[in-house]
């Protein structure tokens, strides 16, 4: 819905400052264009930037309870606030408009800082107390919506995008090592690091309570949480799962139509999207709908074929953005001003050309199929896991398959459990990357010191459910719903939702029978079995097609001369964090005709030095050297 600031200083250290406050709002002019609030105490500051979705002309913030003890800004959709709402009514409270957050403060009155747990939305949210002086944040169970905060003494500054804290003076410019390393090594950052030192990502599911003696306490109050293979689970029909998914996804569905402006759908021609498209279609009894997706002219990466099947099929209003490598060149400083952060891939430049689209064509939301790789075991890696765990420990002579077994069980708790990567082999490949000076520093900032997740939700769950956990952790919340979702939809102001992140449809899939999610080979089995009930045969059979863009070696290969530069060794050498050597090593690498990247198992460490360096421009981030 918006973009929110604030800063908390109770001990009046010198934080506050209306034009501070205002110089932070406007930096997330892009997320809310319509309209502006604020609310100004000596200790607390709070500032808004609308998106205009629900309740139009009256539902600008902040909200106030209605005896005015409390206050809160919230970025984000909280679907279930009628229910809510009735239920406050019922209880006396009374509302001045009909916009979905009004009933944040209410809440808060009435249950304390667990409402969070009442809430169905994606959200991003600060709430001031005032009687008690305390600010309570808050961000959605899977992270849809972004949260960022700095700590200073005993106040706090806070934003949904980064750029909006580096307004603030108090706001370190510095690199985070460990968050550089965790990018180069996982799908993206983990909350709570980011690649700037000492702003922290509030985490998914997680909120904070900060008191004016400056006590800060941050707790989970929602973690994805799969049952034990130990604890004997209930065997139904097939034919009854798929019914129960069916009712769920059509409800999370229909809550995410609720908007006083139109609904535009994404459908790049696979499985998630379209199925989501189908079912909002027959909700809606086939509306005027406009559709939206992203073409190439390479016939390798391009799915508009399969885009025009449910075109025709649904009756949608269709508009297609073209995309080649100097195309993805073009916008590369845009993507990590956005993103916030270096990138692993380009295709999150097509997102953002995508959302441009939907801007341009008058649309402010959205709906996406993002999240239903994760929950319904769509990568490769899904179907890979069975074989892995038919497969004998590792030789016991062979040093290096004991210290890669060893890094998982310190990673993942398991030592036969594979993940992405042998994280030991990458170890050398990564470190031969950073600059001398960094490599001797290495064991300080590795990312692989602790393991990014909680190993007591991997103990003793199947093994799909594992890897469902990790990629919610590692690759969901700070990638997919962030440089590729999150800032590249509001870039455009546009608001992106998504049904399959429902917490009712998460909380359905984590009872449902592993071997539903891939049976016989065939991953996602159970969500193509509702699918078929809505869409072709053309899209539920056709093979998974990744989306990918143009990599590193098409973009160095187009020749452009500032990608030159920004590579070159006097470049790299001067920033000093990277090994100007291996990266020559690597563009020459790069350039050879008969290369070329596997984007569903390789890596693009060149992508991450190229956007690392265009991030530490954008941001003004120092030199190491």
């Amino acid at each position: 819905m918006c973009g929110i600031v604030g800063i908390f200083d109770p001990a009046s250290e010198g934080l506050s400052s209306p034009d501070l406050l205002r110089r932070m709002a406007g930096a997330l002019r892009h997320r809310g264009p319509d309209d502006e609030g604020f609310f100004e105490r000596p200790e607390v500051q709070l500032g808004f930037r609308r998106l205009a979705i629900i309740d139009l002309a009256g539902g600008n913030q902040p909200m106030a309870s209605a005896d005015g003890r409390v206050v809160s800004v919230c970025n984000g959709e909280i679907y279930n606030y009628a229910e809510l709402r009735s239920e406050l009514e019922a209880r006396g409270h009374r509302f001045r408009t009909n916009c979905d957050v009004e009933v944040i403060p209410p809440l808060y009155l009435e249950y304390g800082p667990d409402f969070v747990t009442r809430l169905n939305g994606q959200f991003a949210f600060a709430l001031y107390d005032i009687p008690n002086r305390r600010l309570m944040l808050a961000r959605d169970p899977v992270g849809i919506a972004p949260l960022f905060t700095v700590a200073c003494g005993n106040g706090l500054l806070f934003a949904s995008e980064i750029k909006a804290l580096l307004q603030h003076p108090a706001t370190p410019r510095a690199v985070d090592l460990t968050g550089l390393d965790q990018i180069l090594t996982f799908p993206g950052p983990v909350s709570p690091r980011t690649i700037f030192r000492d702003i922290a990502s509030l985490a998914p599911g997680s909120r904070m309570i900060v008191e004016a003696s400056g006590r800060r306490r941050i707790d989970t109050y929602w973690d994805l949480d799969y049952p034990r293979m130990d604890v004997a689970a209930p065997v139904g029909r097939e034919e009854d799962y798929v019914d129960a998914l069916d009712e769920a996804l059509q409800a999370a569905v229909r809550r995410r139509l609720r908007a006083d402006v139109p609904v535009g759908l994404y459908l790049s021609g696979g499985l998630d999207s379209s199925l989501i498209a189908a079912m909002a279609q027959g909700i809606s009894g086939g509306a005027d709908r406009q559709s939206f997706a992203i073409g190439f002219h390479d016939p390798a990466l391009d799915e508009r074929r399969y885009q025009q099947i449910m075109v025709e099929r649904l009756g949608t209003r269709h508009h297609q953005a073209i995309v080649d490598p100097d195309a993805i060149c073009g916008r590369l400083r845009d993507i990590v001003f956005h993103a916030e952060a270096p990138l692993r891939e380009s295709y999150d430049v097509c997102s953002l050309i995508l959302s441009g689209l939907v801007r341009d064509n008058g649309i402010k939301v959205v709906l996406t199929g993002e999240g239903a790789d994760e929950l319904f075991g769509g990568y490769v890696g899904y179907r890979l896991d069975p074989h892995r765990a038919d497969a004998e420990d590792d030789d016991p002579n062979d040093l290096e398959a004991q210290l890669e077994a060893e890094t998982r069980q310190h990673l993942w708790g398991d030592r036969n459990f594979f993940y992405e990567k042998p994280y030991r082999a990458f170890a050398d490949l990564k470190t031969a990357l950073y600059a001398p000076a960094l490599r001797e520093a290495f064991a300080e900032f590795d990312c692989l010191r602790d393991s990014p997740v909680d190993r007591r939700r991997l103990d003793g769950r199947h093994v799909l459910h594992k890897r469902s956990y990790l990629d919610f952790k590692l690759r969901l919340a700070d990638h997919l719903l962030a440089d590729h979702g999150d800032r590249v939809a509001y870039a455009h102001s546009i608001e992106a939702r998504y049904p399959f992140l429902d917490p009712q449809v998460i909380d359905l899939v984590r009872t449902l029978p592993p071997d539903l999610m891939v049976k016989n080979g065939i991953e996602k089995y159970l969500l193509k079995r509702l699918a078929a009930r809505y869409l072709p045969a053309a899209i539920t059979e056709r093979q998974k097609f990744s989306f990918v863009a143009p990599p590193g070696p098409a973009l160095l290969q187009a020749g452009h001369s500032w990608v030159e530069d920004l590579l070159s060794p006097e470049r790299i050498r001067r920033q000093g964090y990277f090994d100007p050597e291996t990266v020559e090593a690597m563009k020459a690498q790069y350039r050879r005709p008969d290369f070329a990247l596997n984007q569903t198992f390789d890596d693009d460490p060149l992508m991450v030095v190229l956007t690392f360096g265009i991030l530490l421009e954008t941001f003004d981030l120092p030199n190491l050297s």
